[in-house]
């Protein structure tokens, strides 16, 4: 078997059961390993660390699989790790929810592949050339367990562009072609989701117990959803009969979404506005209006893809935390968000301070909130934990 062999000392992170070897780790290759190759992992003495996949184009040159050395990574090997996988996530469907993640990339032993399911159908990501090597078992097994009506590929091209693949041709991989909108249940709220074209995999599950949570807080209050997408937020906070919610979000196709979800879930008597615009200019349209709200919302995409757009990516956080802390009531809730891995919760808090301070508002953190339990973080990889949030109440 191929081999890398490790540089004196970079081989702790590795006996600490961490997935990746960065490049700049490495010593010596030995032999001439493909993309998506399994390759032995070792120390600097030759000693035996891990198995895992390689790839001389990323600059996680391997992403670890095994480190037991007598155990070998065939067809069974993947099919395991796939049921293992996927019976931890048993207990999360029921008739009030049929769609939730399924195979979550590292978190599940399986670095490069995610799936999700929406009600009778499967959406995947294949994102590193090993797994891209193994897709036909992965579709079968997958097949095997679900007999889903369709297994549609939603990979994602930029993550496949680090790893020095082609761009994904997308559509279905297996079954039947997904209609346009797939109706599924979260919590009891159905949501139509257009796997093809909406956005990550068509739908975000990592907010489904966050939706619940800050919902509680909404009967009788006037409700500001930004970023709104499909209006997870927005939905679950007219289930508990908030005065009035208003969504923003750039994408006409997010709230012509969002409209019919409205529509299915019988929610006309709650009145609501629907607003197309750039959230950061519409917080500003809403000041100069002296429009004011109890409970504002921002879940916005991620500021912060690495580490070297923190400092970016805190100034953008903070001014719009500023902007939606001087729309609010006083005593209102701000629910903010981050899915920004990069961005700890720590971090996160800071952010939020600083904001206040701009904003000459005081801030209590009163509930934090982390991503469920079919995402979750491998004790190992830290990394792995991107979604953080806080309940804010403004004064």
């Amino acid at each position: 078997m191929d081999s890398v062999r490790l540089k004196k000392g970079k081989e702790k992170a590795v006996r600490q059961l961490h997935p990746w070897v960065f490049s700049g780790a490495i010593d010596q290759v030995k032999g001439k390993p493909e993309n998506g190759d399994i390759i032995m992992v070792t120390d600097s003495n030759n000693d035996f660390l891990a198995y895992g996949f390689f790839n001389d184009k990323s600059r996680v040159a391997v992403r670890l699989l095994e480190w037991n050395l007598e155990t070998e990574i065939n067809e069974s090997w993947w099919r395991n790790k796939i049921r293992n996988a996927v019976k931890l996530r048993t207990d999360l469907h029921s008739e009030k929810t049929n769609t939730y993640r399924l195979i979550f990339s590292e978190a599940d032993y399986l670095p490069g592949l995610i799936v999700d399911r929406y009600a009778d159908f499967l959406s995947v990501q294949i994102l590193t050339s090993g797994v891209e090597r193994i897709k036909p078992v992965l579709l079968d097994e997958l097949q095997n367990l679900f007999k889903p009506k369709g297994i549609f590929d939603r990979s994602d091209a930029s993550a496949r562009a680090h790893e020095g693949m082609e761009a994904s041709s997308g559509g279905v991989l297996l079954g039947t072609e997904p209609p346009e909108f797939v109706s599924v249940r979260e919590n009891g709220i159905f949501y139509q989701v257009n796997i093809a074209e909406g956005q990550k995999s068509g739908f975000y599950c990592d907010q489904r117990d966050n939706r619940k949570w800050v919902a509680e807080y909404a009967k009788g209050k006037k409700v500001l959803d930004c970023f709104s997408y499909s209006g997870g937020f927005s939905l679950n906070a007219m289930r508990q009969e908030a005065s009035e919610v208003i969504s923003v979000d750039s994408s006409a196709l997010a709230l012509d979404t969002l409209k019919k979800n409205i529509e299915i879930n019988e929610f006309h008597h709650i009145p609501h506005r629907l607003v197309q615009s750039d959230v950061n200019k519409q917080l500003r349209v809403f000041r100069e209006e002296n429009e004011k709200f109890d409970i504002i919302i921002l879940d916005p995409p991620k500021y912060a893809p690495s580490r070297s757009a923190i400092t970016k990516a805190s100034r953008a956080y903070k001014d719009l935390n500023r902007m939606a802390m001087l729309l609010l009531n006083d005593g209102g809730l701000l629910a903010t968000f981050s899915c920004s891995g990069a961005v700890d919760i720590s971090m996160f808090k800071q952010i939020i301070a600083w904001a206040a301070l701009d904003a000459g508002k005081n801030v209590q953190f009163i509930q934090q909130f982390s991503q469920p339990a079919d995402h979750p973080v491998r004790s190992s990889f830290p990394e792995g934990e991107y979604l953080k949030g806080l309940l804010c109440r403004v004064s």
